[in-house]
């Protein structure tokens, strides 16, 4: 089985795990490297599938699973052949089989099906499923060996410490797929450990990076949805908006990289063209470049150590003709300073950030709060669930699970009394 890599630092200051280089994608003749996608019809998963299809001869797809898209799943599951399909939606189970009726693909609905497909042996498996949702079955994988290309954030924010020990037990590689992620996961390679001094994730600052507080106290759910530079999906956009995605990052970071919260810096960069920088012990700080497309991180989890191909936008510095920077405004985006906060805190307070997040963000997407509500929530939500003495470890699956479902109740109910207010 194909090993992809997994580099983290200890707090000893060694490398942890350096995984094998001796992969290669599938070259013609050779046996294709197998892959499911989880999140297939996210933007992603949809990316990903892209990539897929102009490699058929490279990859073969195991299984693609979806939240309620059945129309969308099925086109991508015959067009790349998979075995299996699944959505997690119960109702959207029997479109999906009568979509797929007579291509031989199986089908399946439902949470344990959603399992299924992360236990099917595979290479290599993109875990993009939106919110803590997508834990269960991206650790199903990790305990399985499986090399994970990550995309989805609540599994480190949510359990990073417990999420990473059952990678290291089971020999699975993390890949980091977020763009800034990636950046860092690229520069460092195989550099020595005591070479670095901090890593630098950028931020684009989001639709409203020069609005005053005032300003944004109005914004509408569609103001926040125009993200300046990068196509996702609703709750990551307004998590740029709020800037929360990177405190969630900052906190990712922590678990990938094994470094302390003083060591990794943020960095508003409204081009979003350099991803992440390295800056070493002598001094060197080097930079990622590279277009604001998906395509191109996703390509390099899926063929790394290597280079494939891809349709990503080429960058031309010429026309692009500066590149400007900026520190982040913690007043105005009180997100960054929470996620330090959390991080500081332990565990428990990361994963009651992330679930209150996910709540006031559905919230303001339906109208029900307003913009600047959405940090005011989150920090209500962890003064209240950590005002009363240590919070319980989460160290466990059901341990995390009942965190976040303990913050989306009290997150819920702040929720209805500034709605009613």
């Amino acid at each position: 089985m194909w090993r992809g890599p997994e580099y983290c630092f200890g707090e000893d200051g060694k490398v942890n795990r350096v995984a094998p280089r001796s992969a290669k994608v599938a070259e013609p003749g050779e046996a294709p490297r197998k892959v499911s996608v989880l999140g297939a019809t996210g933007s992603v998963g949809r990316n990903t599938v892209e990539i897929l299809a102009a490699h058929t001869d490279r990859f073969a797809v195991e299984a693609l699973v979806a939240n309620a898209n059945a129309a969308l799943l099925a086109e991508q599951a015959r067009a790349l052949g998979a075995r299996f399909a699944a959505v997690a939606e119960e109702r959207a189970g029997q479109e999906l089989t009568e979509r797929l009726a007579g291509s031989g693909i199986e089908t399946g609905a439902g949470r344990a099906a959603v399992i299924e497909a992360a236990l099917r042996p595979v290479d290599w498996l993109m875990a993009a499923i939106v919110g803590v949702v997508g834990l269960e079955p991206t650790l199903a994988a990790v305990r399985q060996g499986v090399n994970v290309a990550l995309a989805n954030k609540e599994c480190l924010v949510s359990a990073g410490a417990f999420f990473m020990a059952e990678a290291k037990r089971a020999g699975a590689a993390i890949i980091p797929v977020d763009s800034e992620h990636n950046a860092i996961f690229q520069i460092l390679g195989d550099k020595p450990a005591s070479a670095l001094k901090r890593i630098v994730l950028t931020a684009s600052g989001g639709p409203f990076r020069t609005w005053e507080r005032e300003r944004m106290a109005t914004a509408t759910p569609k103001q926040a949805l125009r993200h300046p530079n990068w196509d996702m999906g609703a709750k990551i956009t307004i998590d740029s908006a709020t800037m929360m995605n990177k405190g969630l990052e900052f906190i990712e970071a922590h678990h990938l990289f094994g470094l302390e919260g003083h060591r990794i810096d943020i960095l508003v960069h409204p081009e979003s063209v350099v991803h992440g920088l390295v800056e070493f012990a002598d001094g060197s700080l080097l930079a990622q470049l590279g277009a604001p497309d998906m395509r191109t991180p996703i390509a390099v989890s899926l063929a790394w150590p290597e280079r494939m191909a891809t349709a990503a936008r080429r960058l031309d510095l010429a026309a692009l003709g500066k590149l400007t920077f900026e520190a982040p405004d913690e007043e105005r985006f009180p997100s960054l300073r929470l996620a330090r906060a959390a991080l500081a805190e332990g565990a428990a307070a990361s994963a009651i950030l992330n679930a209150a997040n996910e709540v006031a963000v559905q919230a303001f997407l339906a109208g029900a709060i307003g913009f600047l509500d959405i940090p005011a929530v989150v920090e209500a939500v962890m003064e209240a669930e950590l005002g009363h003495g240590p919070a319980a470890a989460a160290d466990t699956l059901d341990a995390v699970l009942d965190i976040d479902a303990r913050a989306r109740k009290a997150a819920d109910k702040l929720v209805a009394a500034r709605a009613s207010a």
